[in-house]
């Protein structure tokens, strides 16, 4: 219950579910914040490494087609690669200097990062980190399998390869992430990825939407009977 009114209050506030989640935690179950919050960083710097995952193997699947948009579009894939590698030479140049930094905002990236990499440490000094592990990707594998089945409601999207599928999954979770759930943007970043794909931008959003409409529906109502119960089932203490 405290998981999905985590999800509820991320409509409202992004990311506040989180400190949402382990104060209640706290509260009902007489656990210290700070490790209640500390096992929801764990879960996170996971749930971080799958979606890299998820990506990796998305653009395996679709390396034909990237190759084929690349030539399409007169685009040279070392360009590219040349980007990507300056990207990474500057990534660790700011990473250097947040090392080294003593105050002000770089200051504060530091302490994040340095919870962020404790958090990463936690999952492999965990007495059960298997069953963590394996858990983590059964959840994983069961939310890509509740979006992959809803390509059959919209004609249009019914015989997409799942390499597509899990494209169209991994811009479907930035654009929950970067709001609040996805609102007004979900579907549109859905049927933009589909566009690509040769899928009418009317098929792509009407997919989107039933997408974010069945996952919305499914946390507002699960989420509120949690609001609702969590202090019912919970009143002795």
């Amino acid at each position: 219950m405290a998981v999905m009114v985590a999800y509820l209050a991320n409509f409202g506030i992004p990311r506040s579910g989180e400190v949402l989640r382990a104060v209640t935690i706290s509260s009902y179950e007489k656990i210290p914040f700070e490790k209640a919050f500390g096992t929801i960083i764990s879960e996170r710097v996971a749930d971080f490494i799958m979606l890299l995952l998820v990506i990796g193997f998305a653009m395996i699947l679709q390396t034909e087609y990237l190759l084929g948009y690349f030539q399409e579009n007169n685009i040279n894939p070392l360009f590219t690669f040349a980007a990507l590698l300056g990207l990474l030479v500057i990534g660790i140049l700011i990473l250097q200097q947040i090392k080294r930094s003593k105050k002000g905002f770089m200051l504060k990236v530091k302490v994040f990062a340095k919870g962020l990499l404790e958090g990463m440490r936690s999952i492999f000094k965990m007495k059960h980190k298997t069953a963590f592990l394996l858990h983590t990707l059964f959840i994983w594998v069961m939310y890509l399998a509740m979006f992959y089945v809803l390509i059959y409601t919209v004609p249009e999207t019914a015989s997409l390869p799942f390499g597509v599928v899990m494209l169209a999954f991994v811009v479907g979770s930035f654009a929950i992430s970067a709001t609040n759930g996805g609102i007004g943007v979900y579907p549109v970043a859905i049927g933009a990825s589909l566009v690509l794909f040769g899928i009418n931008k009317q098929g792509g959003e009407a997919f989107g939407w039933i997408t974010w409409g069945s996952q919305t529906l499914m946390i507002v109502v699960i989420g509120g009977l949690s609001f609702l119960f969590l202090p019912i089932l919970n009143r002795q203490k």
